[in-house]
């Protein structure tokens, strides 16, 4: 799925050509190197060959155990972090087919006992009615075609993850992200109907960030956060899945940040209900 695929490819070619022949320039067996580094001889194998990914953190290890000058070490840290990042592109979704991209995201739920959703724009997924579903796939521009309907039961199977009392899932969403007309009122009213009763699973939590609550950052785009492993950031055109340490806890940390100034539980729930009453008066 990403939009180019052999340059992803090279970029980790690259990235074990250059610690293999860097090991064997500095005369280290692979033995000795991971020892340095705290890993197992069998992990530093799968690197040099490109069986294994690894992160910036790994290279870092690595690059302190062989005591690389500060040039070559800057340089293939630079690497790692692009090595780690991953753009998928939407078209080609939609080429393939969507209900293709929702196996692979319900992949990713039960490989991850904490999930967490950002959502400062639109309710997600894993919290939609069929009739917000729907809605939320056919977007004005560049409409998905093909069966709407196989993406649609797709993701409402996706939706049984949320019953998994070994998972724990928090959605926090923007008052403006409830409040966005996606759908005709009576729609609308329903679904935060849905995301109310959702809410009272013991494996969800749903927070709501009240438009009147100072926020001193602004919540630039959607993040879903899977464990420590990685995050996914979305796109108009595609989605961002990096899997660099960093990068990981730096989205960890904003979602806590939001949190702390967040509405939960009955508080939240108590919001949701009454954006839902004002849907319910429109005439």
């Amino acid at each position: 799925m990403r939009l180019e695929p052999d340059r992803s490819r090279d970029d980790r070619e690259d990235l074990a050509g250059a610690l293999l022949r860097l090991r064997r320039a500095s005369g280290l067996s692979g033995e000795r190197l991971a020892r340095r580094c705290g890993m197992s001889q069998s992990k530093v194998s799968r690197i040099e060959t490109g069986r294994l990914l690894p992160s910036v953190v790994d290279v870092e290890q690595m690059l302190t155990g062989l005591g690389v000058d500060e040039s070559t070490r800057h340089e293939l840290l630079a690497l790692a972090r692009v090595a780690n990042t991953e753009y998928q592109d939407v078209r080609l979704s939609v080429r393939r087919g969507l209900h293709h991209r929702q196996r692979e995201l319900a992949a990713l739920e039960q490989n991850a006992a904490d999930v967490r959703h950002f959502l400062p724009a639109l309710i997600t997924g894993l919290l939609q009615t069929p009739e917000y579903m729907r809605a939320a796939i056919t977007p004005p521009i560049e409409p998905a075609g093909g069966d709407i309907g196989k993406a649609v039961a797709v993701k409402l199977e996706r939706q049984a993850v949320l019953h998994d009392p070994s998972k724990r899932f928090s959605f926090l969403l923007t008052e403006s992200a409830l409040r966005w007309q996606l759908c005709p009122p009576p729609v609308m009213a329903l679904q935060l109907d849905r995301l109310i009763s959702l809410s009272r699973l013991a494996t969800v939590r749903v927070g709501v960030l009240p438009l009147d609550r100072p926020v001193p950052d602004g919540g630039y785009h959607t993040f879903v956060t899977y464990d420590r492993r990685l995050v996914t950031v979305e796109l108009f055109t595609g989605q961002l899945v990096l899997r660099d340490p960093k990068d990981v806890d730096h989205y960890r940390a904003l979602f806590d940040f939001f949190a702390e100034r967040a509405a939960w539980s009955g508080e939240a729930r108590s919001l949701i209900a009454t954006i839902g009453e004002d849907f319910r008066s429109v005439r």
